[in-house]
């Protein structure tokens, strides 16, 4: 009798301390914004559009002001989130991926979903992917699309498969199109029915497939991944869980529902701001509602800084600015095209109402994740990532990481930060080179004529014949990058160059987090 007395109190006592280590485990959710920049958001300076449910966050928990993306461009962007690794390390990953692309990450590689569900989460992956699907060029999507999200650790994906600016205009869930009929398969060529968004951009033409696109109304995109969102996180209430919200906001077209159009003083962009504002605020909502608010890990971040595009200039032309002071925008190694809003709300964790200036990117998620729910990486398992933990719980001056490498859309342009520092590896923005006002791709020195910022090495919308061929930027003195000082600081420019030439030769890391 006392043997089984001690036997059952020992199963309780082990039932107890299982229940206890899950308590302790606290949800996550990363809200990965697309295309938000620096100065998009009322908390960082906004003031052509309000966002109150993001500046309540930012209230409420830590926000950061030296956030990074590892990359300029999306895709490689995504990459990085996912996986901890320098989207250098893929090899070719510069550019975003289209609808004909096979799955950029490997099955094989971990990454922060495989972390989290491997200790005891329910993961889902809601919003644009932008990473491929299937392992061959091109994308059959008629047949199932695997390996996909559900192969790189997530129980459940739904949602825009590509870009809400490239078709197909579908959703995914899934292994498979929302809708597709057999008799009524997908199609490509120059015959198919096409809904690009801009056709002097060269897109890929693809039709067919009526019913699934049926169900795409790109005015209820935004709503549509918001209620995937909330559902999701009721029907996981009752577990730990990890929810990657990536959402379609605010990339072009500025589609945003009908209640918000015309709402901001930045036109279709700032009304865009406005329903993902919307977003965010329904999320806390059911996170207050469902009791789990105390005990979520809320990330808000932007996979890379705003765009000049056509209505990114309509937004600059009536005051709004898109990144801030900040030189550049999506694409350039310049700061804004990579420095993002990221706020961190965890109740009773993170200091309410508190601000810091420690250097962290998007490639610490995976790391961070690790470290909140116990799980101990490997060697090769997010080398680049540093976890941010004591960042957003210690004091705001704790810094993890003093270097980081961004990936602009041009190789030759690779930037490495060290420090205060920043060195870019050639000549102006690293990104768009448009030169019209009102082409979509404007950026780079012709942008100098439209917004008149100004930089040493660009007169006249155009390249100084006499610049330097590589740039250097003290961030601390001169964070709008208006004097390129490579020639006073020859030596610290040099250290950076071979350190950069360093890091992309390493097939792979040291690790970059402590054990």
């Amino acid at each position: 009798m006392i043997r089984q007395v001690l036997f059952v109190a020992l199963v309780l006592s082990t039932i107890s301390r299982a229940f206890a280590a899950e308590a302790g485990k606290p949800n996550i959710v990363v809200i990965f914004a697309d295309d938000l920049g620096f100065g998009d958001v009322g908390c960082y300076g906004a003031t052509h559009v309000q966002t109150p449910n993001i500046d309540r966050l930012a209230s409420q928990g830590r926000r950061f002001t030296d956030a990074h993306s590892a990359s300029a461009v999306c895709s490689p962007s995504r990459y990085a989130l996912l996986t901890g690794r320098y989207p250098v390390r893929h090899g070719n990953l510069w550019n975003p991926v289209f609808l004909r692309s096979p799955l950029a990450v490997s099955p094989d590689r971990v990454t922060v979903a495989d972390v989290a569900k491997e200790a005891g989460y329910a993961t889902a992956c809601i919003g644009k992917w932008h990473l491929g699907f299937g392992e061959r060029t091109s994308t059959d999507w008629n047949a199932p699309l695997q390996p996909g999200p559900l192969e790189l650790g997530f129980d459940y994906y739904f949602g825009v498969p590509v870009v809400n600016s490239h078709p197909p205009f579908v959703y995914v869930e899934n292994h498979h199109v929302v809708g597709l009929v057999e008799d009524d398969p997908l199609v490509y060529g120059k015959a198919a029915k096409t809904r690009v968004f801009d056709e002097k951009m060269g897109l890929d033409q693809i039709g067919g497939a009526e019913a699934a696109h049926a169900l795409y109304d790109d005015e209820q995109v935004g709503t549509t991944l918001m209620k995937k969102a909330i559902d999701w996180i009721r029907e996981n209430a009752d577990k730990p869980f990890f929810l990657h919200l990536a959402t379609t906001n605010i990339h072009h077209p500025f589609t945003p529902a009908p209640r918000f159009q015309g709402t901001s003083k930045a036109g279709p962009y700032g009304d865009f701001i406005h329903e993902l504002d919307w977003i965010v605020g329904e999320v806390m909502a059911c996170l207050d509602e469902t009791g789990l608010a105390e005990n979520t890990l809320v990330i808000f971040t932007s996979d890379n800084g705003g765009m000049l595009n056509r209505g990114g200039q309509a937004a600059w032309k009536v005051g709004h600015r898109l990144n801030g002071d900040l030189l550049g925008f999506k694409f350039d190694a310049w700061e804004g095209g990579h420095r993002v809003p990221f706020i961190v709300r965890w109740p009773g964790k993170v200091e309410a109402g508190s601000e810091s200036d420690a250097l962290v990117s998007n490639l610490d998620l995976l790391a961070t994740v690790a470290a909140a729910v116990g799980r101990d990486l490997g060697p090769d398992e997010g080398p680049d990532s540093f976890s941010l933990l004591d960042t957003m719980t210690g004091a705001p001056d704790v810094e993890v990481r003093d270097h980081l490498l961004i990936a602009p859309q041009k190789p030759t342009h690779l930037a490495l930060r060290r420090g205060d520092w920043i060195y870019i590896g050639a000549r102006g923005n690293g990104g768009f080179t448009g030169t019209r006002v009102g082409d979509h791709l404007l950026g780079g020195p012709a942008a100098h004529l439209f917004t008149q910022q100004s930089n040493s090495d660009i007169v006249g919308g155009a390249i100084k014949p006499d610049a330097p061929e590589a740039q250097l930027y003290n961030l601390k003195e001169d964070p709008s990058q208006r004097i390129n000082v490579i020639r006073q600081h020859p030596q610290v420019a040099d250290a950076m160059r071979a350190e950069l030439e360093s890091i992309k030769q390493q097939p792979t890391a040291p690790h970059a987090h402590p054990d």
